[in-house]
C-alpha cells in the first residue's frame, strides 16, 4: 500500500531512450542555478540519497529503489554504498509511478524487473493497475508481462521463477453480498488473485482465488462506511507472494495478518500462520501484524517485514522478524529480530530480505530508509531517501550494468580552462575517465587528462580552451568502454 502520492516530472528535452548523449555549456544552464550534474541537467531533481551509517563489512551490491511520493523525479533508481546513482529512468509521464525495482533473471540471465502504473484505485486503497517490465543488462526492454483478463496487474509483487513463469497479484473486484457484515446486499469485494504467467507467451498456468479458501470473518480490516460504503472492500490485501523450497506457493495478506502455504497444483492452503484461523500456533515472540514480504530463508526459516501497524497500531516499531516452523509439531519458534536504531515505525509497505552472508537487508517503507544488517541484528549500513519521499520496497543486489548508448558530456570554461564533466548512466564498469581535446572532431588529439570515477559524475580539467573535447570511460584494465560526442568548447 502508498500513500500520498501526487503527480510530478521534468520539463527537459531528452534524448533517445531518455539519455542525452552530451551537453554543451549553454543547455546545463537553468533557472534553478547549477545542475546537480552538469553532464545530466535532466535529473537536476533526482532525490537524494543520504548515507546515515557508512558501508563496514557489508556484502556486495548496489541499493535497488523506486522513489514515488514527494519532491523531485520518480523512476527505478540503483545507487552505490555512498549514496551515489547508478542507474534512473524516469517514469514516462506524471502520472505514472514505478515500483519494486529488483534483480533477478530471466531465461538464466540477468535482468531487472520493476511495476508500472497507477496506484489508488477506488478510494485510494493502494491498489494498481499496470503491468511489469523486464529488461535486460543494457536497459532495453525485453518484455512487458500482464495479467490475464480484463483486470491489470497489481505492484504489490513479481517473481520469476526457474521456469520462466511469473507470479503476481491481481485485485479483482466481484459483486459481494456484505450485508452478513453489515455492509450494503450489493456490494463489491476485492478478491486477491494470484496468476502464473508463462512470460514467453502469455498464457495463463494457475490461478487462485482469495475469496474460495479465505473467509471474511479473517479480515481485520473495517468496512468502508459513509460516502465510501460503496467501495469495495479490501479483506485481504495481498502484499507477497514466492515460492517455499517445496516448490509450493508462500504468500502475505496484509488484512488478515496471515501468513500462506498454497499447494501450486490443488490450489489448497497447506498452513496458515497468523491471524485469526492460524494452522499453526504462534510464540509470542514471532507475532506479527499488518506484514509484507513472507518469505522462505536458505535454511529453511522464514522471514517478513512486520509493520506492527495500519489500520491500528499494535506494535511501537516495525521489524523484520525470522522464525522457524515446526510443521509436524504445529508450531513456531522465534530466531531473529532486526530494528532500525531509530525504532521505526511503518504504517505501509516495507521489505525483508536474507543477504549471501546471512545478514538481512530491510526497506522501511513509508518511513523512505534502508539498512544493512550483520546476522546479529547490528546495523552495518544505513541510508535514506528525503524524508517527503517513499520507496515501496528497498533491496540490495550485485548488478553488471552495459548500457548501449554514449556517455554524457557537459563543458564550462572557468578560469581559461575546461570543466569537463561527464556520466554515463548505467554503467558498473567504469574504473577511470579519460578526456582528450581536439582541434577538429575525428582529428589528432591535441593531449588528455585522466582522473578515477567519481561517483556518478566524474570532473576533470582541461588546461586551456580547445576547439572540442571528447570523454571516454576505461575499465579497470584501461580498456575503453565507451566514447561521447565530440562537444565543442564555446567561451
Amino acid at each position: 500500500m502508498l500513500t500520498g502520492l501526487v503527480g510530478g516530472g521534468i520539463g527537459y528535452a531528452l534524448g533517445r531512450d531518455d539519455e542525452p548523449a552530451a551537453v554543451p555549456d549553454d543547455a546545463a544552464a537553468t533557472p534553478a542555478g547549477d545542475p546537480k550534474y552538469r553532464s545530466r541537467p535532466d535529473l537536476r531533481t533526482l532525490p537524494d540519497v543520504t548515507i546515515t551509517v557508512a558501508a563496514n563489512g557489508t556484502v556486495a551490491g548496489s541499493v535497488f529503489l523506486t522513489p514515488a511520493s514527494g519532491t523531485g523525479l520518480w523512476g527505478p533508481l540503483i545507487v552505490d554504498e555512498k549514496g551515489s546513482p547508478v542507474w534512473f529512468k524516469k517514469v514516462p509521464d506524471p502520472a505514472t509511478v514505478a515500483i519494486d525495482l529488483k534483480a533477478q533473471r530471466y531465461r538464466n540471465k540477468p535482468v531487472l524487473t520493476w511495476w508500472e502504473g497507477t496506484i489508488g484505485g477506488t478510494g485510494g486503497q493502494g491498489v494498481g493497475q499496470g503491468e511489469f517490465v523486464i529488461a535486460d543488462q543494457s536497459y532495453r526492454e525485453i518484455t512487458r508481462i500482464r495479467a490475464a483478463g480484463t483486470e491489470q496487474a497489481d505492484q504489490h509483487d513479481l517473481v520469476i521463477t526457474p521456469q520462466n513463469t511469473a507470479l503476481f497479484w491481481v485485485y479483482d473486484p466481484i459483486p459481494y453480498d456484505l450485508s452478513a457484515l453489515g455492509g450494503p446486499e450489493d456490494g463489491v469485494l476485492h478478491d486477491g488473485v494470484i496468476q502464473e504467467i508463462d512470460i514467453a507467451t502469455g498464457r495463463k498456468v494457475f490461478e487462485w482465488r482469495s475469496s474460495e479458501h479465505v473467509g471474511l470473518d479473517e479480515s481485520y480490516a473495517p468496512l468502508p462506511q459513509g460516502d465510501s460504503a460503496h467501495l469495495p472492500y479490501d479483506y485481504f490485501h495481498a502484499n507477497s507472494v514466492g515460492l517455499a523450497a517445496d516448490g509450493n506457493i508462500i504468500a502475505s495478506a496484509r488484512h488478515t495478518w496471515c501468513a500462506y502455504k498454497i499447494d501450486r497444483k490443488s490450489g489448497d492452503i497447506v498452513w496458515r500462520i497468523g491471524g485469526k484461523k492460524s494452522d499453526i500456533e504462534v510464540d509470542e515472540r514471532t507475532k506479527f501484524s499488518w506484514q509484507h514480504d513472507f518469505r522462505q530463508r536458505r535454511d529453511g526459516s522464514y522471514g517478513l517485514f512486520d509493520n506492527g501497524a495500519g489500520v491500528t497500531k499494535e506494535k511501537e516499531y516495525s521489524r523484520g522478524v525470522v522464525f522457524k516452523v515446526d510443521e509436524a509439531a504445529r508450531t513456531t519458534t522465534f530466531v531473529a529480530e532486526y530494528l532500525h536504531p531509530d525504532r521505526l515505525s511503518a504504517p505501509t509497505q516495507g521489505s525483508f530480505r536474507e543477504l549471501a552472508d546471512g545478514g538481512s537487508f530491510v526497506g522501511w517503507g513509508q518511513m523512505p530508509h534502508f539498512t544493512e544488517h550483520n546476522a546479529d541484528g547490528s546495523v552495518r549500513f544505513a541510508g535514506h531517501l528525503p524524508l517527503d519521499n517513499q520507496s515501496y520496497r528497498a533491496y540490495k543486489a550485485e548488478w553488471a550494468g552495459e548500457p548501449l548508448d554514449q556517455p554524457a558530456l557537459g563543458l564550462r570554461v572557468d578560469g581559461g580552462n575546461v570543466i569537463v564533466s561527464t556520466s554515463w548512466n548505467g554503467a558498473t564498469r567504469v574504473a577511470r575517465w579519460r578526456a582528450k581535446w581536439f582541434t577538429q572532431p575525428g582529428g589528432s588529439a591535441g593531449g588528455q587528462v585522466e582522473e578515477a570515477y567519481a561517483g556518478f559524475e566524474t570532473t576533470l580539467t582541461v588546461p586551456g580552451t580547445p576547439e572540442y573535447v571528447v570523454a571516454e570511460a576505461l575499465d579497470a584494465s584501461g580498456k575503453v568502454l565507451g566514447t561521447s560526442s565530440a562537444i565543442p568548447v564555446r567561451v
